[in-house]
């Protein structure tokens, strides 16, 4: 059983090695100047940092591709500077999270190399083989419209490969032994080196059982999950998985496990859409009945919160009129869309770079139930590069100056190309800049994560939707430990006077002091408080005034 729940009130920065900082020149993020930037993270108040992958890849996929999970990559470094770079992260007091991606490896890997090769081979049983292509091999696919088929001939093996991904991303057979005990022990080795835990991708597809007689509804082997959880906990009590796992809420503690004994973490993609949809339509109760849904879980099991990742907006579980709102709303141009499912663009450009809706919106995540997870750049308001293809538009490089290539590397040409012109290049959105304007995004941005470590309500407590009388208006009541907190958000622009209650037990103690500004409310006769709010504007309550704030008990 995990002792330390560090995870229920974590901060966490999701970046990518290579377009980072780069230290050599040689235009490639590496660790060495990851190194460089970590008090730059940990002054933005971030408590983990989650690597993308970095390990040796041909990056056909962004690295999803890996071709060794025992190495670095030599464009970012070695494993030397892996673990100089951890040192460095412990020393500040982050902590590491990496992606464990064991799905599929690349075709380039020595296991699929040897397993093509000679059907004797002891890497044969670990890939999933048919001799004849398989009746379902033109369904499931993940990326419609640029994957063609999920079964691919290879005429060295003279079998069809299965591969839920792109076809140079042959899947591992899960079900094998052998290759489970494998992933245990690339866990085994990361942790070795000062790594916290994984961000584990495509959980659903890892756990669920393949070959060609599979048909129908998926039926995946949970029990991995188990072993994976008791392994991490023998070998590093405090370690954690963040499961990457687009589920419906039905699924919620398949995953985590009804005694808590699976995944520590899982992404919340079913508030993740729903936040979207309330943004675009101003229209807060879908979001509700999505908290509402995803409610249910273990005490010691958390959610990730996030609004933008490394992958598209995926509004797969929106209803089509909903999608469409969202389409219409963040990405109307079919350039900005992908997949047929989603939105591949930076968040600051799907809101016209307002820095009101920009505000309100982060305000809004830091106050969903769950751990926040922050993507580089999103702190400074980084654009995307539609040119580029697929999402790596929205992968473009780290700003960190005004310079050349935005402080990010000397090299002539870089490892994607940095955004030079328009109202999002680096001349204008940056760090530097940013760190000297009193009224910036990044200076806000550090101070609400800096607000929302204090409030570990949030990451802990029971969370209840407020009635408010208006649809625009999402309120949050969170109660641990004897405090609460009330966190009001309006989605609309115009502003908005709301009487509500505050859920407090002590009327007569019944006042909101507003963490973010100071200010006070004061309930009255009718025993609710009236609230104003400006347009996209927001308040985050300490309920029951200045003795509740004298009188919480830390973390």
């Amino acid at each position: 059983m995990i002792t330390d729940l560090w995870y229920k009130n974590a901060v966490i920065y999701c970046l990518s090695v290579g377009t980072f900082m780069d230290a050599n020149g040689d235009g490639v993020g590496d660790f060495a100047g990851l190194e460089r930037r970590l008090d730059y993270i940990q002054g933005l108040g971030a408590t983990a940092v989650w690597l993308m992958p970095f390990q040796p890849s041909p990056k056909k996929d962004g690295g999803y591709d890996i071709a060794d999970y025992y190495g670095v990559d030599p464009d970012y470094g070695s494993l030397g500077d892996f673990v100089a770079f951890t040192h460095a992260a412990k020393q500040r007091g982050l902590r590491v999270l990496i992606d464990l991606v064991v799905n599929h490896t690349s075709d380039q890997h020595p296991w699929f190399q040897s397993a093509r090769s000679d059907p004797d081979s002891p890497y044969r049983d670990w890939y999933v083989w048919s001799e004849d292509r398989p009746a379902t091999a033109d369904e499931g696919m993940v990326f419609p419209g640029v994957q063609k088929t999920t079964w691919t001939y290879d005429s060295k093996a003279k079998a069809w490969y299965f591969h839920r991904f792109f076809n140079f991303q042959p899947d591992l057979n899960t079900a094998n032994p052998e290759v489970v005990a494998e992933i245990l022990k690339i866990m085994g080795f990361w942790i070795q080196l000062g790594v916290s835990g994984f961000r584990m991708d495509a959980v659903p597809f890892v756990i669920a059982e393949k070959g060609a007689h599979v048909g129908g509804k998926p039926r995946e082997q949970f029990e991995m999950l188990r072993d994976l959880r008791e392994f991490l906990q023998w070998r590093q009590g405090d370690a954690i998985i963040l499961a990457e796992a687009n589920i419906l809420p039905k699924q919620d503690l398949d995953y985590f496990g009804d005694d808590a004994d699976r995944m520590h973490m899982m992404f919340n993609f079913q508030v993740n859409q729903a936040t979207f949809y309330a943004l675009a339509a101003h229209d807060a109760r879908p979001l509700v009945k999505a908290i509402e849904q995803t409610k249910p879980r273990p005490l010691s099991c958390q959610w990730g919160i996030f609004l933008r990742n490394h992958d598209e907006l995926d509004l797969g579980r929106l209803t089509g009129k909903q999608r469409q709102a969202v389409f219409d709303a963040f990405g109307p141009e079919k350039g900005m869309q992908l997949y047929d499912r989603g939105i591949r663009r930076r968040f600051a450009p799907m809101l016209a770079g307002d820095p009101r809706r920009i505000r309100l919106a982060y305000s809004l995540m830091f106050t969903l139930p769950g751990t926040p997870v922050l993507r580089y750049g999103d702190e400074i308001g980084m654009g995307d590069k539609l040119s580029l293809p697929e999402r790596d538009c929205a992968r473009t490089p780290m700003q960190w100056t005004s310079e050349h290539n935005g402080g990010f590397s000397t090299a002539r040409q870089t490892v994607l190309p940095l955004i030079d012109h328009g109202p999002y290049g680096y001349t204008h959105v940056n760090v530097a800049d940013q760190r000297h304007e009193e009224g910036s995004l990044l200076n806000w941005m550090q101070s609400m994560i800096r607000q929302r470590k204090e409030v570990p309500e949030i990451g802990w407590g029971d969370v209840v939707a407020m009635e408010t009388e208006r649809p625009t208006v999402l309120a949050l009541r969170y109660a641990w430990r004897g405090n609460a907190v009330l966190c009001v958000h309006n989605l609309a622009p115009e502003p908005v006077e709301v009487a509500m209650a505050s859920g407090s037990d002590d009327p007569e103690h019944d006042v909101l002091v507003d963490v973010l500004t100071g200010s006070r409310s004061e309930v009255g006769d009718d025993g609710r408080h009236c609230l104003f709010l400006e347009g996209y504007g927001y308040h985050w309550f300490r309920v029951g005034g200045l003795d509740a704030l004298l009188k919480r008990r830390p973390a």
